[in-house]
């Protein structure tokens, strides 16, 4: 089977686009579907279920269809359909026992979040009611249902997200939204309809298959949006690999009670503690959590009120880290206390982090000396050094807020609320932070200018999260207490005020925000380097060398 790894890859075809994979059930993949042509989380999806691991059914559209965009509408795929309706025992559209999907994308290299997502698929007016038969949950059905029309509204038909937004803020009215009722739900999903209508010219598409030709086809655009394309320019990747499409029987983490989504990762991305590193919110699907809209939390909870499901998720994270022989960053939804895994992928790491990762793998047996030394071959005293705030006077500082840290190190640097301010002070020589309400990847381009980023919302796991750690930035998201006024210009903690172009300190070590430039020291890891120099046959580069000095 091809998700053993071993078959070779190569570019994908014409012919391609007559073979639509099938992942679950008996049918094996064949040789021809390698990496290349199922994208690396699809492929990894096969890997996973190969493994006995809980993932729900799917069907791939390998990454010709990027050449071929127009083949979607000759429904090549419609055979590969009727399978995972076989599978499911659901069928799309179907007005009694609805089969609704997720339609996701995947390159052959991982690029986090820069591609679209669509959930839900396959919600009508027709449907909801026999997705509530089938589960027992309106409010599952109408939570469903108006994310559909949000999603698809912003994604396919180009609608200004903050449009929705107000539909929710009208209806909930301060409430949390994951306390509102199936009311309150139907109810925004009925303005989401008119709104959709009033700025499109055209009701929400209530025929299902519709709805995933569509789905399909905008997941294939996003390829070549504008941060794909800036992602893909800055880590030298090719334009021309596409992408592949996931169609994967939905489960739901928004089912109520033992259910949620959760990102993951083996061990802490920033550190390389071996232990592993989680963010959860219950009653939520997968996007809330790595959108970077909303604020998610630590596994703690996760693991006090289901510590079943907790052991069964920290065995699959051992179980994954055997099988790929290295630190994975992976999602998964609870769905009425059920585990379902629903991607792997190689976990984004900081540089300190990379090497403690790789040594200790080694000593674990994981990976030989060779593999240990090619993943740490370019890390010397320099990258492993790790910035701590020191006071200048010996005194204490005093922190202004704090947020979750999403990768560790200090930076000091002016206020910046946007890309354009962020360019220009970077080009005068200064020092910049990113300041957002949401960790999102539309701000990619600022992100890989800019000195750090701070937002008010989001999590350890958005995917802008993993992208600033992938760059070596220092990230600090979901600062609840801080708030931005976009028309003044200003950032506030509370009731202190600073403007555009103020500065603060971020300590990714504890998470404080502090005001001003703090005096920053230079630690090295010695203990660390020294193995990193064993590995390598070199002797030790810390002789003579301070364990710390303050540089700023």
């Amino acid at each position: 089977m091809s998700a053993s790894g071993k078959a070779a890859d190569r570019p994908a075809t014409r012919e391609d686009l007559e073979c639509v994979y099938i992942i679950g059930g008996k049918e094996q993949l064949p040789e021809i579907a390698t990496q290349a042509v199922l994208g690396f989380k699809a492929y990894n999806l096969a890997r996973m279920s190969a493994l006995g691991l809980n993932v729900p059914p799917a069907f791939v559209l390998g990454t010709g269809y990027c050449t071929y965009p127009q083949a979607v509408g000759q429904q090549l795929w419609r055979p590969a359909l009727v399978k995972l309706e076989a599978l499911t025992g659901l069928k799309l559209g179907d007005a009694r026992r609805p089969l609704l999907l997720s339609v996701r994308s995947g390159a052959p290299v991982s690029m986090p979040g820069m591609m679209d997502t669509l959930l839900n698929i396959g919600l009508t007016d027709a449907t909801v009611p026999g997705l509530i038969r089938l589960t027992g949950h309106p409010r599952l059905a109408w939570d469903a249902y108006r994310r559909l029309i949000a999603g698809y509204g912003e994604v396919v038909a180009g609608i200004d997200a903050a449009h929705f937004e107000a539909d929710l803020a009208a209806v909930r009215q301060g409430e949390d939204e994951g306390a509102l009722d199936f009311a309150s739900l139907r109810q925004i999903a009925r303005r989401h309809l008119e709104t959709f209508q009033r700025e499109t010219g055209s009701p929400f598409p209530q025929s299902a298959e519709v709805q995933l030709s569509e789905a399909i086809s905008a997941v294939l655009r996003s390829w070549g949006s504008e941060k794909a394309v800036a992602y893909r320019n800055l880590h030298g990747l090719s334009h021309d690999m596409g992408t592949a499409v996931t169609v994967q029987r939905m489960v739901f983490g928004n089912a109520g009670g033992l259910s949620g989504a959760g990102v993951g990762f083996t061990r802490n991305p920033s550190t390389g503690d071996p232990n592993p590193w989680v963010d959860f919110l219950f009653n939520a699907q997968g996007e809330d959590v790595v959108s970077g809209r909303r604020t998610a939390r630590g596994h703690e909870e996760l693991a006090a009120v289901a510590p079943r499901v907790w052991d069964e998720l920290v065995d699959a994270a051992a179980l994954l880290e055997r099988h790929f022989g290295d630190m994975q960053d992976f999602e998964f939804t609870v769905q009425e206390g059920v585990l379902f895994l629903l991607q792997t992928r190689a976990g984004k790491r900081t540089p300190f982090a990379a090497a403690r990762i790789a040594l200790d793998l080694l000593a674990e047996g994981l990976i030989d000396a060779g593999t240990a030394r090619e993943r740490t071959r370019v890390l010397d005293r320099q990258a492993l050094t790790v910035l701590t705030i020191a006071a200048g006077d010996g005194a204490a500082l005093s922190p202004i807020a704090s947020a979750s840290s999403a990768a560790n190190g200090v930076v000091c640097g002016e206020i910046g609320l946007e890309e354009t301010r962020v360019r220009e002070r970077k080009a005068a020589g200064a020092s910049v932070i990113l300041v957002r309400r949401d960790a999102e990847t539309s701000d990619i381009a600022a992100l890989a200018l800019a000195d750090g980023l701070l937002t008010q919302h989001g999590a350890r796991t958005s995917h802008a999260a993993v992208v600033a750690r992938q760059l070596g930035k220092v990230c600090l998201v979901g600062s609840e207490t801080m708030t931005i006024d976009d028309t003044r210009r200003e950032v506030a903690f509370g009731g202190t005020v600073f403007p555009e172009g103020a500065t603060l300190t971020l300590d990714g070590n504890s998470g404080k925000i502090y005001s001003g430039a703090a005096h920053i020291a230079e630690t090295v890891p010695v203990e660390l380097l020294a193995r990193l120099d064993a590995l390598h046959g070199r002797l030790t580069q810390l002789v003579s060398s301070p364990e710390s000095a303050i540089v700023a």
